[in-house]
């Protein structure tokens, strides 16, 4: 039996945010006809992973949609299947990867990205070092897409912050600073990346949302897991 893949995102309350998941979903569901496919959430919305990961017969494979590791994908997340659904296999976060980079250059296009703004990729953020490593990565990446540097900036844990970095970008000669919101869906962090560019001269794309490379990478972590089952069920490295 081919194994159920249960998507795992953080959780927001943001009504927009539960959408946009949901509709990401279905573009997982799209890009592999056949394929079962379930939402779920480690908090703040419903269905929870911990009920979702019960009532799932036959094989599973917990797909992360996390863009970075930190607390939730090195404890959060492992402790729920754990206790859950021992036999599922945990697969690696998402970024950094060339599909969200693809995606990114996208949004910040529809966004209206010029040639003469600075670029400013906007992150949740995190206590763990590796996790801003990451973020850190995938700016690199999308600086090299984008031939131009890419300043990257936090909005909860790490540095620096997004009024720090907006106050330093508004410092050069860029007319404008475009940030880049590396973040799934609509909701708190992605309305901090809103209210940093609020009375300054920039613009905020999209959040990654619902975007075929988003679907496209969650069904290469699940590939990538299935050919490591020894790793069970602790969360997976990305290769």
């Amino acid at each position: 039996m081919t194994p159920t893949l249960v998507l795992a995102a953080h959780g927001t309350r943001s009504q927009a945010g539960q959408r946009t998941l949901a509709a990401l979903a279905e573009t997982v569901r799209a890009a592999r006809p056949g394929g079962r496919v379930e939402l779920s959430y480690l908090e703040l919305a419903s269905p929870l992973l911990r009920e979702v990961l019960p009532a799932v017969r036959g094989p599973v494979v917990v797909v992360p949609l996390l863009l970075a590791g930190g607390y939730h994908a090195h404890i959060d997340l492992p402790q729920v299947v754990a206790e859950h659904r021992p036999d599922a296999i945990v697969a690696g976060w998402l970024g950094p990867h060339r599909l969200l980079t693809s995606a990114l250059a996208r949004k910040l296009a529809r966004a209206g990205l010029r040639a003469t703004d600075a670029v400013l990729l906007g992150a949740a953020g995190s206590s763990d070092p590796s996790a801003l490593a990451d973020v850190r990565a995938a700016a690199h990446q999308l600086a090299v897409r984008l031939a131009r540097p890419v300043t990257v900036a936090f909005a909860s844990a790490g540095a620096p912050s997004l009024d720090e970095a907006m106050e330093r970008l508004g410092a050069t000669p860029a007319s404008r600073v475009a940030i880049a919101s590396y973040v799934l869906a609509p909701g708190f962090f992605h309305d901090r990346l809103v209210a940093a560019a609020a009375g300054r001269t920039a613009v905020v794309s999209e959040p990654l949302g619902a975007d075929p490379d988003v679907a496209a990478l969650i069904w290469r972590r699940f590939d990538e897991a299935l050919r490591r089952p020894a790793a069970r069920p602790r969360t997976l490295r990305r290769a």
